[in-house]
């Protein structure tokens, strides 16, 4: 399936005399700065060419980004994205006074220049949220320059990506058949999960030893991110990185904490899942590389991409009819790019423009977990589209907080539906495996990474140096506490934390436990027929941000802050391990 960018412009022209506008545009901020509160109907002019200004931003970058990505190999789309983010980095230098010159007024100041100009009730709920920031916010001349220093910000994430996907040679190692293979950074987790224990044994070693031989260069680069964003907190007056970056979402730091304070507690219930594991597959000494194994046969189900659109219909539908008629236009109006090509960008994604509908773009294999993905994908899409429907452009996109909840749903809402459709055994224990899998890999391992990065953050802040001994000391202690008893804590995962690309994202992961956890409690509310769940939940869908993301997730049923919550879904947990333990004993 091609996806259709139509669209966003209807060809390569349109989009360049777009961009060429776009550019002349862009220089009239200079005539805005210094006059925005002189009356009421300049500062709605203003707010207006502002917002058409990003609108049009936001289809020019969607068009070249998505045409990029679909032939890496088509230098054309390569410069047409570069021109558009050159344009994004002109416009956050042009448009740095407005925050600051708003910040020089008060909010009740506006909220009386609202009832001379109503128009500008339209950019209230923006305004205000600028007004929350205002202790953190300094001079014209400040902002500035901030904005031009953190630009190379990202340079730390760049240099380690490049290190660990271009740069290191991991070597050769036997795959299943004996055959001498290449291993890589993108491979191998295929051969970390693989039947046959040696080749998980010599792909986890051979990675970690590569790794191992360059530590003192990715401590350096992870040092250097932790440092950066210590003193950009400090520089804006928060007491934290971690209350920084959590603020900027309107979250509060309790949430944080009752995550890694829910997760410590339930560790016990999440060690038995290794218990049976290590039963299952027979092996007394279970090291870490034996945790990703499958514990079924080989499970080599196909789904063609006509028999997944059929499975994603019926699994959506305790979603109601209007959710699946809505669900259904991603196939019918081709907002779907599934074709597999040499030169197209690995992974999945979905992306929105406000003035069209959203796009998805994935590789689709036709393995179970592609079809998971496509379900993952259009939660992602469909999030979009009731936000936009329901909302101005100012108001539409929803917070990072909240965005993997809907993605998470729809994954459950899939496997629930297979499972109670499913008459075989082995289909059944690799469904249930899929789910606890899942569950550690987005609950438990992310909550790891979580309590890691506040660690890394306090110490450096503390005073210590980040050294690559207090590093990987760090993350191997956390390991054992994570992984329990019952699993080997090999010395080589010390420097699994050098490959994590997370944690260049600024305290970032803690938001897919949360989202996952958040999605468990909807999801089971739906197919439990709570009353006014599904209502909730659809109307949770269309609030975009014009509620903050914690009452966002309360119109959906769930409370973040209450620690329950985690009791809830360590639940949810227990009770498919022992649907697991049943169907072998």
């Amino acid at each position: 399936m091609k996806v259709d960018l139509s669209e966003l412009f209807k060809n390569d022209e349109a989009f360049l005399k777009a961009l060429d506008k776009i550019r002349r545009e862009i220089k009239k901020y200079r005539k805005y700065q210094g006059r925005l509160f002189i009356s009421p109907q300049e500062l709605n002019e203003f707010l207006s060419f502002d917002t058409n200004l990003s609108k049009e931003l936001e289809r020019l970058y969607i068009y070249a980004h998505v045409n990029n990505d679909l032939d890496l190999s088509d230098t054309k789309y390569s410069d047409y994205l570069g021109r558009v983010l050159k344009l994004l980095n002109d416009l956050s230098e042009l448009s740095s006074f407005v925050v600051p010159e708003i910040l020089e007024h008060t909010y009740d100041e506006f909220k009386q220049m609202m009832k001379i100009c109503p128009a500008l009730k339209n950019y209230n709920l923006n305004i205000k949220k600028i007004f929350r920031n205002k202790k953190f916010i300094k001079s014209q001349e400040e902002e500035r320059l901030i904005s031009i220093l953190t630009s190379s910000y990202s340079k730390p994430e760049d240099i380690s990506e490049m290190l660990i996907n271009t740069d290191l040679e991991y070597g050769m190692i036997k795959d299943e058949e004996g055959k001498d293979v290449h291993l890589t950074n993108s491979n191998y987790s295929n051969y970390l999960e693989s039947s046959n224990r040696e080749v998980r044994k010599n792909a986890f070693e051979a990675l970690y030893k590569e790794i191992k031989s360059h530590e003192h260069t990715f401590a350096s680069i992870l040092a250097t991110e932790i440092l950066n964003n210590n003193k950009l907190a400090k520089i804006r007056n928060f007491k934290s990185s971690r209350e920084y970056s959590l603020y900027q979402n309107e979250v509060n730091n309790k949430i944080y904490d009752e995550l890694i304070a829910g997760v410590h507690k339930n560790l016990p219930k999440f060690y038995e899942y290794y218990k049976l594991k290590k039963e299952i597959l027979g092996i007394k000494d279970f090291h870490l590389y034996d945790t990703y194994a499958n514990i079924t046969k080989e499970y080599n189900k196909k789904y063609t991409f006509e028999e997944a659109k059929n499975i994603l219909l019926k699994a959506m539908m305790p979603l109601g009819d209007a959710y699946v008629k809505d669900f259904t236009k991603a196939f019918n109006e081709n907002w779907i790019d599934s074709q597999i090509i040499d030169t197209k960008k690995s992974g999945a994604y979905c992306t929105c423009a406000y003035v069209t509908h959203p796009y998805v773009v994935l590789s689709y294999e036709e393995k179970f977990n592609d079809m998971s993905t496509i379900a993952h994908e259009l939660g992602h899409a469909m999030h979009f589209y009731y936000s936009q429907n329901s909302n101005q452009y100012q108001d539409y996109n929803y917070s990072i907080f909240v965005a993997e909840v809907a993605s998470q749903v729809n994954e459950i809402l899939l496997t629930d539906f297979m499972l109670k459709k499913s008459q075989d055994k082995e289909e059944k224990k690799y469904l249930l495996d899929l789910i606890l899998q899942r569950f550690k890999s987005t609950i438990v391992r992310q909550t790891m990474f979580a309590e890691f990065e506040d660690l890394l953050h306090k110490l450096e802040s503390e005073g210590h140096t980040l050294t690559k001994e207090l590093i990987t000391s760090e993350y191997y202690k956390l390991n054992k506490l994570y992984f329990g008893d019952d699993v080997i804590v090999d010395d080589e995962i010390k420097y699994e934390c050098f490959r994590i690309p997370h944690f260049y994202y600024n305290f970032y992961v803690y938001q897919y436990a949360t989202g996952y956890a958040a999605a468990l409690k909807i999801a089971g509310d739906i197919l439990n027929g709570k009353d006014n769940a599904l209502e909730n939940y659809l109307s949770f869908l269309r609030l975009g941000s014009t509620k903050d993301p914690i009452s966002s997730l309360k119109v959906a049923g769930v409370d973040m802050q209450d620690s329950k919550i985690y009791d809830e879904v360590f639940a949810i947990f227990a009770k498919r391990l022992e649907e697991l333990r049943s169907l072998y004993e």
